[in-house]
């Protein structure tokens, strides 16, 4: 007994050495990184507790006060929901703190860049206390993360658009036949998997035999933006580049796969699962990793917009210059009593987190309402089905809107 307490103990020391270790060696630069691996662990603690926290809750009274338990996956979705909720309300506390940081002389700048050992411990404490609280508040937080994760996939279109705009202005911008050509490529390479991916939908959710309609009318109104955004974009009065267009057709018909693919196992038109009776531990990984690079590139190309973050004191959102030039000795002055703007929103950055948690917790969950053998799988059931097709519609409004609205309303900037 007296061998496993030393053992015990000298196994916590090392582990509390490799923590101090760790977060010590995290600087500004890594910060993000930092921020992003620490959501990472949040959406694998979920996962875990969701595959194994069941019985053990079924225990907890103020948990399990029903006069009838319920089905395992109530408790299952309940773990992850609280892990979610506790993760919601970390970022959401730093988001509170760091608004109106605008220098990196503000106290609150070291706040967002270090103390990773507090924030560690806080992390873990307000993820243990959600399992202390009320069901009332854990459903609650389930309604909100429907209306979170419609915004985060909005914040995730809006990326979108942005990224693709900026790479068709840098290529443009060389002016060289090189990369005219290359912008070419890369669009036919695109409407080509476009519609080779539209044939693969049609091969793979409207089987012959079945009365599909519902797919049919996903697939064809799919195909139906694709041409609408080719005639947009080479309109002589908008006279737009390929790039985009080719892209943003590409990534409606992904998401249109992608809710295809979503819909019930047992659904007769979900012809990619129609041999499957079951998920597979290998299959229900690869779900969770795509589900987790997907949410963190989202958090980490938001934290990184200059379009979206940029304060205006920013030097990415420009800045007024001086009318008469500085000798080298004021310049040296002023630059050691100037302190320097951040280069991105800081509290924005965290509710990209925050939105994120949520949006992470109702994939987790098959959107908190599927039952039986849907509720084993990430991301499956109608709800998500609808949330995929309804972002790729929204996804070709805000691009035919980005395209258009310059000649409708010239005398803006947008």
């Amino acid at each position: 007994m007296w061998a496993a307490s030393c053992l015990a103990s000298c196994c916590a020391a090392c582990a509390c050495n490799a923590c101090q270790t760790v977060v010590s060696g995290i600087s500004r630069r890594s910060a993000r990184i930092a921020y992003c691996g620490l959501f990472a662990l949040s959406l694998i603690v979920a996962w875990i507790l969701r595959e194994v926290a069941a019985p053990l809750m079924e225990k907890i009274p103020w948990i399990n006060h029903f006069h009838q338990t319920p089905d395992r996956e109530w408790f299952e979705t309940d773990a992850v929901l609280r892990v979610s909720l506790g993760n919601f309300l970390f970022f959401s506390i730093l988001s509170l703190l760091m608004v109106g940081v605008k220098n990196q002389k503000d106290p609150r700048d070291s706040l967002h860049h270090g103390g990773w050992m507090m924030k560690v411990i806080c992390w873990c404490l307000l993820v243990i206390f959600m399992f202390f609280l009320p069901n009332e508040i854990v459903s609650f937080y389930e309604s909100t993360s429907k209306f979170g994760s419609g915004l985060f996939l909005l914040v995730q279109v809006v990326l979108l658009l942005d990224f693709v705009h900026s790479w068709n202005d840098t290529w443009v911008g060389y002016d060289e036949q090189f990369w005219y050509t290359a912008l070419l490529v890369v669009s036919l390479v695109c409407y080509v998997a476009t519609f080779s991916f539209s044939g693969v939908l049609f091969y793979l959710f409207t089987p012959s035999g079945q009365e599909c309609g519902l797919n049919t009318f996903f697939i064809v109104m799919t195909l139906i933006l694709v041409f609408v955004f080719a005639i947009i974009t080479l309109h002589p009065t908008v006279s737009g580049s390929i790039l985009p267009a080719s892209v943003i057709s590409l990534y409606c018909t992904y998401l249109c796969y992608s809710g295809l693919a979503s819909e019930p196992r047992d659904y007769a038109c979900n012809g990619l699962h129609k041999h499957s009776k079951a998920v597979s531990t290998g299959t229900l990984t690869v779900g969770l990793l795509t589900t987790v690079l997907s949410v963190v590139y989202s958090a980490v190309r938001a934290g990184s917009s200059t379009t979206l973050l940029s304060p205006p004191s920013s030097p990415r959102a420009g800045g007024e210059k001086p009318l008469l030039p500085l000798d080298k000795r004021d310049e040296h002055e002023e630059k050691e009593n100037v302190a320097k703007p951040v280069t991105y929103s800081y509290s924005f950055f965290h509710i990209i987190f925050s939105l994120a948690s949520m949006y992470s917790a109702m994939l987790l969950t098959g959107w908190s309402t599927s039952v039986g053998e849907s509720g084993r799988l990430v991301d499956v059931g109608w709800p998500s089905v609808w949330v995929r097709i309804i972002t790729s519609w929204a996804t070709a409004g805000l691009f035919i809107w980005s395209m258009v609205a310059p000649h409708l309303f010239p005398d803006r900037d947008f």
